[in-house]
Parts: structure tokens; sequence; C-alpha cells
């Protein structure tokens, strides 16, 4: 499983934007791109701003270069609007849908729960974050995680709701994929326009 094991908050800084979900981020209090001459750009061409909408979507959901290619293969052959398509694949993922609804913090924090085996899907365990849930699909805890201290944590202290698509069952930690979410149910600050234009070149 590859992931970015890099500097976050330089990654944040580069994006001009946080990326890491940190309530402390080095991009709000340096909204400029680290390095040395990261403070005297300022002329930004129009493929710098396409690379930069792309790096910021590839961090938000962790996922490294190669991979995300695949995704926008894929987002490219099905029927519909591409950009939309893309965002579609990287909600439908099961880290997402973890982070989605509310029972983990942030995507690594859900990343890593998946990781270790602590979810099921339609009563099969699944410990691959980039598995693609589909509508219907009943994602659960297993039994002896249900009490884990982070999943607790995370349900007492939560900031964002969990979105229109998924039914989360809070006492049973049970997620059900109503639907796969539509754009404008999609609250990720992205052009996905920009991206498209990137690829295709």
């Amino acid at each position: 499983m590859a992931r970015y094991t890099g500097p976050t908050c330089k990654a944040c800084r580069r994006a001009r934007t946080p990326l890491c979900q940190s309530k402390r981020c080095a991009a709000d209090t340096r909204p400029y791109p680290p390095g040395e001459h990261g403070r005297g750009r300022i002329r930004e061409s129009d493929y710098l701003i396409q690379l930069r909408e792309k790096q910021k979507l590839r961090y938000m959901y962790g996922i490294l270069e190669r991979q995300f290619r695949r995704y926008y293969k894929e987002a490219a052959r099905q029927r519909g609007i591409t950009g939309e398509n893309l965002l579609r694949l990287l909600e439908s993922r099961l880290d997402n849908v973890v982070y989605r609804s509310t029972l983990a913090a942030t995507r690594p924090q859900a990343r890593q729960l998946v990781n270790h085996g602590h979810f099921t899907v339609n009563g099969k365990k699944v410990d691959i974050p980039s598995y693609q849930v589909r509508a219907g699909d009943v994602v659960q805890l297993k039994e002896n995680s249900k009490d884990l201290l982070v999943v607790e944590h995370s349900l007492d202290t939560a900031e964002i709701t969990s979105p229109e698509w998924l039914t989360v069952n809070r006492d049973a930690r049970s997620i059900t994929v109503v639907d796969l979410p539509n754009r404008e149910q999609i609250d990720t600050p992205i052009q996905e326009q920009l991206i498209v234009e990137l690829y295709s070149k």
C-alpha cells in the first residue's frame, strides 16, 4: 500500500490551503509556497494553476500519482462529465466513506482503521482503503472494534455531518450507502475542470 510520507504541511503550503485537516497548519501562518523563492513568485501560468488543483485533490484523498491517473482514465471512460465522475470515484473509496460518516476524524485515520481490518462491507472483512463501495452496501465496524477509543472520540467531537448519500447508525456503528453522490453533494473545494484540462493536453 503506497501513500505519501513526506512533510504534510509543505504540501499544504504548496497548495496554499490547509489539506492536512490539522487544527494548526503552517499554510495558515505562512500562506506562500515553501522554498527560498516562495515569496517572490508573482506570475502564475495556466499550467501551474491546473497542476496545483490536481495536487490539492491528490493530497486530500491521500493518493499517489499513478493511482490518481488510473482514477482519471476510469472517469474518462464512464458516461457523463469526466470531472464529476472523478470526484464520485474518489468519494466512493471505503476510507472516504468511513471519514464522511464521522467514524474517523480525518481521512488518514480512516485509512488506518480500514487497513487494520476494523471494517466489514456486506458482512465481509475489507482492509483495502481504495475499495469502491456501491449503492446499497452496508459498511460496519467489526463487533470487537465497536468500542475503539478513536471512534468514540471522533463521534463525540465531529465537526462535520454525514452527507445525504450516507445513512449512519451511530449506535450500531454502521453506514449504509444510499446512493453514489452527485456533484452538488460533494463539498470538496476543487475546480475539477482544471484537472480535466491538465490531463487533456
